[in-house]
């Protein structure tokens, strides 16, 4: 690799003196001299040779001295220009100022050609070390846009426009995501089935970050195809288990809550894949989990059958989802939130909106967690029945 030197020196003989000492690294093409008599011919140098990157400078020149010359390069602010200043011993005033000026290091007259060896070579070598950062700070502003840009997209896959159904007055729905990293595992999903069915589901995705938002797209995907062919909640499972255990590794599976809401009716039919029992809040302020199904893990093991349960909704009864996200955030103690606490809020959000009950469980996350880092995804959803002649 070679590196170019421009030297600034008004002294005639220096030239000379620098081509005989590094006659080899010259013939070999790792060190390339520049040369200039002062300041302002530096800078001249400078334009027509962009890829200098040590420069050598005396103090004292005629036209532009060398610590202006320093002043003019602390303008151009590149990190990837280093100044080594020459100076007498006695000009120690002066040889400080430099380096408050940016200088790199310092020689002092007469040059030791062999010092001015070592700390050329250690100038350079300095200069490999931030080309190494400034290359990983590069690739780390890439790997974030990158980032930004999934996180864009992960969020444009879920529904984001609330209320979603506005002609529709026979329910209302909202959720909440707050991922631990840039992209997550969690998801959520409501869609119509027919006139009068509205599937509803959410899941999560083991592990965080790009994998794992990978893997949660194919899930999410692979459910809705599923469920506008088959009607049995625990069949859907069944065959989105099957589809995935080709697609996981080892330690990649989904669990997922998965629901269809009558709207005529009221009644809610639905299979857990192992996900977090969602807790029923009736209109009176009773507030109860659902029973779990039958069931396991989604994409883990093959062959596997899901059940499927029923819950009538009376008028303004209302399902909330989460998923381990909210009932495993720890406080900076290393408490769990849990189920009881979530059980408690829910218990005190008798009369309120939905969309107050899925901000409020976030907010009541955060005072209980305090400080401490967020671990997990953390995802909330609220289905409320208003019944078939709400208006």
């Amino acid at each position: 690799m070679s590196h170019k030197i421009l030297v600034v020196d008004d002294e005639p003989d220096l030239e000379l003196l620098i081509k005989q000492k590094f006659r080899k690294e010259i013939k070999d093409d790792s060190f390339r001299f520049v040369f200039a008599q002062n300041g302002v011919q530096a800078l001249e140098r400078l334009e027509e040779h962009e890829d200098v990157s040590v420069i050598l400078s005396d103090i004292n020149m005629p036209e532009m001295d060398g610590l202006t010359l320093l002043q003019k390069l602390g303008e151009l602010n590149n990190p990837l220009l280093k100044s080594v200043i020459v100076s007498a011993y006695g000009d120690m005033e002066n040889i400080r100022t430099a380096m408050n000026r940016g200088a790199f290091d310092f020689l002092t007259k007469p040059i030791d050609f062999n010092d001015l060896d070592l700390t050329v070579r250690k100038t350079m070598q300095h200069l490999e070390v931030i080309k190494t950062a400034l290359k990983s700070r590069d690739e780390l502003v890439a790997v974030q846009r990158d980032l930004t840009t999934a996180a864009r997209i992960q969020q444009s896959l879920l529904p984001s426009v609330f209320p979603p159904f506005p002609l529709r007055n026979e329910f209302e729905i909202h959720a909440e995501m707050i991922t631990a990293k840039n992209v997550g595992g969690d998801f959520y999903d409501f869609y119509f089935l027919d006139e009068d069915r509205l599937a509803f589901a959410i899941g999560d995705v083991s592990g965080k970050g790009i994998p794992a938002a990978i893997y949660m797209a194919v899930c999410r995907t692979l459910l809705k195809a599923t469920a506008h062919q088959v009607a049995h909640p625990g069949e859907v499972l069944r065959r989105v288990n099957a589809l995935l255990i080709p697609e996981s590794e080892a330690s990649t599976f989904v669990t997922i809550f998965y629901g269809i809401l009558n709207t005529r009716t009221g009644e809610v039919q639905y299979s857990n894949g192992g996900h977090n029992s969602p807790v029923l809040v009736r209109a009176s302020g009773e507030v109860e989990q659902l029973p779990m199904t039958d069931g396991f893990l989604v994409g883990k093991i093959e062959h596997q059958d899901y059940d499927a349960k029923k819950v009538q909704l009376q008028k303004g009864d209302a399902i909330f989802l989460y998923t381990d996200g909210v009932t495993e955030a720890m406080d900076a103690d290393m408490n769990m939130f849990e189920d009881e606490r979530l059980i408690s809020y829910l218990k005190k959000t008798n009369g309120s909106s939905i969309r107050e009950v899925a901000l409020g469980s976030l907010a009541a996350l955060k005072v209980f967690a305090g400080n401490a880092p967020q671990s997990d995804d953390i995802t909330v959803m609220i289905l409320r029945y208003l019944g078939r002649n709400a208006s």
